[in-house]
């Protein structure tokens, strides 16, 4: 995971906001597949793809923060 630490948290964020969040109207994809995963309509393969496709920018947006709020507390 020496890859995501040597990439900026910017990068991170702007893969987040845009792809993680595209399209933008009606709705987030990464929300109605969410939606759709609580109620339990979440089946079909394409939109579990597409909920691993929009979550993905977001998860790795996640693991930066934690690791660098990791490296941050024993740099200290």
């Amino acid at each position: 995971m020496n890859w995501i630490d040597r990439q900026p948290i910017a990068l991170f964020l702007i893969a987040a906001l845009t792809l993680g969040l595209a399209p933008f109207v009606p709705e987030p994809h990464v929300w109605e597949k969410l939606k759709m995963l609580a109620s339990g309509e979440l089946t079909r393969p394409l939109d579990i793809f597409d909920l691993l496709l929009h979550a993905a920018p977001w998860a790795l947006l996640a693991l930066k923060l934690q690791r660098h709020r990791a490296q941050s507390g024993s740099a200290g």
